[in-house]
């Protein structure tokens, strides 16, 4: 199977200052978190907040659904934390 991104939702996560989105490969349910910090590029001056880290996902969603299969393909897991060293 390979991984697909059926539930375009999204959430950000406070505690871990990182977007949280799913992954499925099967029925296999696999958790992402984008770090805030690799989402800062995309964000304009002065949302560094909850609807601008969510903002910079959405814009985003193609090449980090693109880095999450490259992460996943490396080894399966049930969680990744992506960082900024990901995307580049």
């Amino acid at each position: 199977m390979t991984l697909a991104f059926p539930n375009p939702s999204r959430s950000f996560d406070e505690a871990k200052n990182a977007v949280r989105f799913t992954g499925h490969d099967g029925m296999f349910e696999v958790r992402f978190f984008v770090e805030a910090n690799a989402l800062a590029s995309a964000t304009s001056p002065g949302a560094v907040s909850e609807t601008g880290y969510l903002s910079a996902f959405d814009s985003l969603r193609t090449s980090i659904q693109d880095v999450a299969r490259k992460a996943y393909s490396q080894g399966r897991r049930n969680f990744y934390t992506l960082t900024a060293d990901d995307f580049r």
